[in-house]
């Protein structure tokens, strides 16, 4: 059965401010870069177990797949795919939650 996509406020702003970072140099790459990650979180409507587990957490709901250099995380749940944030592969990603939180 296919399950409903929801990006996150949180992930909005992450695409939105990856997309702005690429843009200053290649408006295109940024462009594609976008409707890439977008895609790619359609395609989880029927294969959300595909990514991998989030190492930093193991719990088998938080999981990943990679675009790029970037981790496009998020959460499934019975009806809904939450996609929770869209984050460079090099980023501390602990800090990064830790920081939301707060």
């Amino acid at each position: 059965m296919a399950q409903i996509i929801k990006w996150t406020e949180a992930a909005t702003e992450d695409l939105s401010e990856v997309a702005q970072f690429i843009a200053r140099d290649a408006p295109f790459y940024a462009a594609a870069l976008v409707r890439q990650a977008r895609a790619a979180a359609l395609t989880l409507r029927h294969s959300a177990n595909r990514g991998r587990i989030v190492p930093e957490c193991g719990e088998s709901d938080l999981r990943e797949i990679f675009l790029k250099n970037f981790r496009l995380i998020y959460q499934i749940t019975e009806s809904t795919i939450y996609v929770l944030a869209f984050v460079h592969g090099a980023r501390d990603l602990t800090a990064l939650w830790n920081k939301r939180v707060e």
